[in-house]
């Protein structure tokens, strides 16, 4: 049967295109989305319910659809579930299959759970599958399991590219409906730049599916052509079609996902499936439109069943009758132009009933004039039917009942205002009375809503709104003055608002059918008022116990009938019963728009040093250190981990030894305020170290606790060259932007990451100054001019330098910080001439022994979160005259200096064994489980200089205990330890100062 209309639509006839459902095939147009496409081919069971599997067809016409869910298939590896049928735009050859469902969509033995339901009521997965207790593993989870969720994932890595774009603008106008046109032509004309973006694949919203309204002595449509053409003719204009904003972040940060292949029969190879937008607006308009509502009542599930507006939206827009005779009900003017529409294009319209007592404006009268049954005061008892509605009974308040034979049943509750994206930005929501609904109320982020999202449902209201709201945007982003909002002609029958929420009175006949408040989830009238019967107050405690909203239309046509419900039951007003939480992303988004190019080889880059080609031809042994790649020591033949670290020690103890630190972060802080940042950040003092200096710097959270550490060197009076550890360098430079940009925008400075631009080659050991010295130029290494800790420029082997006279072995130590793209040359240089002092190359395996030796930290690893600078024996880095820093306040609490604080110290075994890293310690021996443990240790190696284990640990009170046994409980026994210094090599520092 075809219930294609010969002449309405905005579809192209002159190109047919064929596709199949369900392995059977279909004719539609260019134009048509799936679901379009199958209702006019007179298809209207496209689905089955998530939990009874009772037979669905289309509700709505976009994205709020909750039942036709699809699996569209391309091949083997492009199969996508969870498809809206309403968003899938038809292309030649489209395959796409129903969900849900065995053996058949028409005959589904999943049905049985219908029959069943009673056994099913809300929550009754709490209150069952306890006992016997065996069972739940074996039986009960993997039945659960396998009933659960929607459509099949794909098994197949997903073939296709998804690219992602950050993109700056004056304003933003979210949403392609008359309020957004306007807004967008408003702020366009001021010459600010602009982005436009809707899901849809046409911009026109509610226009495209109007036929009578006329706007500047122009169609709907023809209205929208112009505005589009003059928006796209400007330069500074970006219009995305078929582009959803999924999400409201802070300061204006919108994400925007567009489909760019998915509507093609034969996409190129080389475009990208989506691209992911993160746009970033000075303002923001959110002209999102409204949600019609459905209604509750016995039997409103049937296919056949739907809203009116998207019915008026299949004939207008693409050309396709619901169904050849129609009733509607309603509580609102809207259903009754579709009626006038779906009469004019030769549909039947059986009977309106209206539940309303008295409806009396321009559509109802209009209605009356084309001689359409209006019968006011009625409500729905039921309907009938099985794979499709085919009667439905009305009755009045008093039960008195008539029984129509129908093939659609239109309804119309109302509108509920789009508010998604305006709740995620924080923004506050208002209940308004006379809508029955929530709109924006304060807004927390720089956004104006315009048009039907906030309310306003007459379209020369909505117009005028929208470029109001166009015009303040584009000033206040701008500066400019605003200019006199545009005037538009509306030719339009005015709509009188009306609204209905909760379930339809039943006139005195008890409902022996189903009424669905959630369509997808299979969430019931009585599966609501049990939430509320059974203690459930809070509309996110029912929502959590009933699943109402909880589906992938996150409840946009469910929430507000569940609210009206729960507040009937408690007989509490809506606003106090609460509102769901509204969160990202506002229709399901792929992982593959979110993933980008970060796949395979690009999820997790190897990133490797200048030097790692070179270490790799000498046999280095890798591991991965936070986003690097780095050369953990250097075997010879015949050796393992543990031979080849102690050589190696040793070499740098008693020669030199060089060490590849590239990986380092490294932050350039530059402005006439650096060295006052940087006071307001680290705990140390900056002011008074002079250019040409560094220091050890320790960076707290605003908890006091370690976050980050490495050394600062003062290049000039406005400049600071900062190191932080290898992991770290990504959350520095974040607080630190931060900081910068949210607590102190007042002072001027600059931050850049320069962590590949340098190349870092560490020279230790007593033997390093003889092996710089012939190669360096331009700069005095000497002891006297160059002391520890000494910063200087000059050049090493003919390339420019900077060389720091620090150290993380304890020795002798230079650290050499040469352009990326000499690292690798300056290297090989460094180490031929090295060869004549005893130099080798040493890996991190030797730096983390080396460091030990010494009791310098590794953050991540000595420090676990909750340790202090003093916790980590650092104190004497905290500048003792410094008005604040970043955790100073927290550090002053009595707790973060009570006496019983875990404290780094040094440990010893008694009988030489090599402690575990993360073993706990015990005060006292021979405890059993649950034991009274006083700490852990961090760090534990076998120390070849000191021919000894040695772990470094925190231990309560730790400092206080020095010469005391602890133990280590391990599963052969404890075993003995002897706390001491942290420092066990060269306590005194001479070394450094070679």
């Amino acid at each position: 049967m075809s219930l294609r209309d010969a002449t309405r639509g905005r579809i192209d006839r002159s190109r047919s295109l064929r596709f199949s459902f369900d392995g059977r095939d279909y004719q539609g147009f260019t134009g048509d989305t799936l679901a379009s496409a199958l209702l006019a081919n007179g298809v209207h069971l496209m689905g089955r319910s998530f939990k009874y599997h009772r037979p669905r067809g289309i509700l709505a016409a976009g994205s709020e659809e909750p039942n036709a869910l699809v699996t569209v298939v391309r091949d083997d590896a492009r199969k996508t579930p969870n498809l809206r049928a309403t968003q899938v735009e038809l292309y030649d050859g489209l395959v796409a299959h129903s969900q849900n469902r065995w053996p058949s969509l028409a005959f589904d033995v999943g049905r049985v759970n219908d029959w069943l339901s009673r056994f099913f009521p809300a929550g009754f997965y709490y209150k069952t599958f306890m006992w016997p207790r065996k069972a739940w593993k074996s039986l009960y989870e993997p039945l659960i399991r396998r009933a659960a969720g929607l459509g099949v994932a794909p098994t197949r890595p997903d073939p296709d590219r998804y690219a992602q774009r950050y993109a700056h603008c004056d304003v933003l106008v979210v949403g392609g409906g008359p309020a957004g046109l306007a807004a967008a032509l408003a702020a366009a004309r001021m010459g600010v730049r602009v982005m436009l973006c809707d899901e849809s694949s046409e911009l026109g919203g509610s226009l495209l599916g109007d036929a009578a309204a006329r706007i500047d002595g122009l169609s709907g449509p023809d209205w929208v052509q112009g505005a589009l053409a003059e928006l796209r003719s400007s330069a500074h204009v970006t219009v995305l079609t078929r582009t959803t904003a999924f999400g409201y972040f802070p300061h204006n940060l919108i994400g925007l996902s567009e489909r760019l292949t998915d509507h093609l029969s034969s996409p190129s190879a080389h475009l990208p499936r989506e691209r992911l937008w993160q746009v970033r607006a000075r303002r923001v308009v959110l002209a999102t439109g409204a949600i019609e509502r459905p209604l509750v009542f016995p039997g409103n599930d049937r296919p056949g069943i739907l809203l009116a507006g998207a019915a008026q939206t299949y004939l207008n827009r693409y050309g396709a009758r619901v169904g050849e005779r129609v009733v509607i009900v309603t509580a609102d003017d809207a259903a009754y132009q579709a009626a006038l529409d779906l009469h004019a294009a030769g549909t039947v319209i059986v009977a309106i009933a209206d539940l309303r007592a008295e409806p009396a404006g321009e559509l109802p009268q209009a209605a009356r004039r084309a001689h359409l049954l209006v019968l006011p005061g009625s409500t729905v008892l039921g309907t009938e039917g099985g794979l499709r509605v085919r009667a439905v009974s009305l009755g009045d308040t008093a039960g008195v009942l008539r029984q129509f034979d129908c093939d659609a049943l239109l309804m119309s509750g109302g509108f509920t205002p789009s508010v998604h994206l305006f709740s995620q930005s924080r923004g506050k929501l208002a209940w308004n009375e006379a809508l029955n609904a929530f709109v924006p109320g304060e807004s927390a982020e720089h956004e104006r809503s315009a048009g039907a999202c906030r309310g306003i449902s007459d379209l020369a209201e909505v117009l005028a709104d929208g470029a109001s709201a166009g015009t303040a945007a584009a000033s206040a982003s701008s500066g400019l003055t605003e200019r006199p909002a545009s005037q538009f002609a509306v030719e339009a029958a005015r709509r009188e608002p009306g609204s209905y929420l909760g379930p339809l009175p039943a006139g005195g006949t008890p409902a022996r059918q189903k009424s669905f408040v959630d369509w997808q989830h299979d969430v019931t009238l009585k599966d609501v008022q049990l939430a509320a019967r059974e203690g459930f107050q809070s509309i996110e405690h029912v929502k959590r116990y009933t699943t109402t909203g909880m589906a992938t239309d996150q409840g946009k046509t469910s929430n507000m009938n569940a609210l009206a419900i729960v507040s009937q039951d408690l007989s509490s007003p809506i606003p106090r019963v609460g509102l769901t939480t509204f969160r990202a992303p506002y229709t399901p988004t792929t992982f593959g728009a979110f993933a980008g190019i970060s796949r395979g080889d690009l999820f997790d880059p190897v990133r490797a040093t200048p030097t790692h080609p070179w270490a790799q031809a000498q046999g280095a042994v890798f591991e991965n250190v936070a986003l690097w790649k780095r050369a953990r020591y250097f075997p010879r033949a015949g050796e393992g981990l543990h031979a080849a670290v102690a050589r190696e020690c040793l070499a740098v103890r008693n020669a030199c030894g060089i060490f590849d630190a590239s990986t380092l972060g490294k932050i350039e802080v530059v402005g006439p305020d650096a060295a006052e940042f940087m006071n307001r950040l680290y705990v140390n003092s900056w002011s008074g170290l002079a250019p040409g200096r560094a220091r050890y710097g320790i960076l707290c959270r605003e908890d006091g606790f370690i976050y980050d550490d490495g050394v600062v060197a003062r290049l000039a009076a406005d400049r600071f060259h900062v190191t932080t550890t290898t992991g770290g360098a990504p959350r520095v430079l974040a607080l630190m932007e931060d900081y910068r940009q949210t607590e102190w925008p007042d002072l001027k400075v600059w931050l850049t990451s320069t962590t590949e631009q340098w190349a870092v080659i560490a020279v230790q050991g007593p033997n390093a100054r003889r092996v710089l010295e012939p190669l360096v130029s331009e700069v005095d290494i000497s002891a006297g001019a160059l002391p520890h800790m000494g910063v200087a420029r000059g050049k090493i082997l003919g390339v420019p330098m900077l060389l720091f006279r620090v150290s993380f072995t304890g020795e002798l130590g230079f650290e050499i910080n040469v352009p990326a793209d000499y690292g690798a040359a300056v290297w090989e240089g460094v180490h031929a001439a090295g060869q004549a002092h005893g130099m080798v190359a040493y890996g991190t395996e030797t730096m983390h022994v080396l460091r030990a030796e010494k009791g310098y930290i590794i953050v991540g690893q000595d420090t676990d979160g909750t340790v202090t600078p003093d916790d980590a024996g650092l104190t004497w880095a905290i500048g003792k005259n410094k008005a604040d820093f970043v955790g100073k306040r927290s550090l002053d609490r009595p707790s973060m200096k009570a006496p019983d604080r875990k404290q780094l110290v040094g440990l010893k075994t008694r009988g030489g064994e090599l402690l575990e890293e993360g073993a706990q310690v015990a005060a006292k021996p021979g405890q059993k489980p649950p034991m009274e443990l006083i700490g852990h240790v961090t760090s534990s190696y076998a120390s070849s200089a000191l021919k000894a284990p040695i772990a470094l640990a925190l231990i309560a009170a730790g400092r206080a205990r020095l010469g005391q046994t602890l133990h280590v409980p391990m599963p052969g026994g404890d075993i003995a330890v002897e706390v001491t210094s942290p420092i066990f090599y060269d306590p005194k520092g001479e070394r450094l100062n070679g």
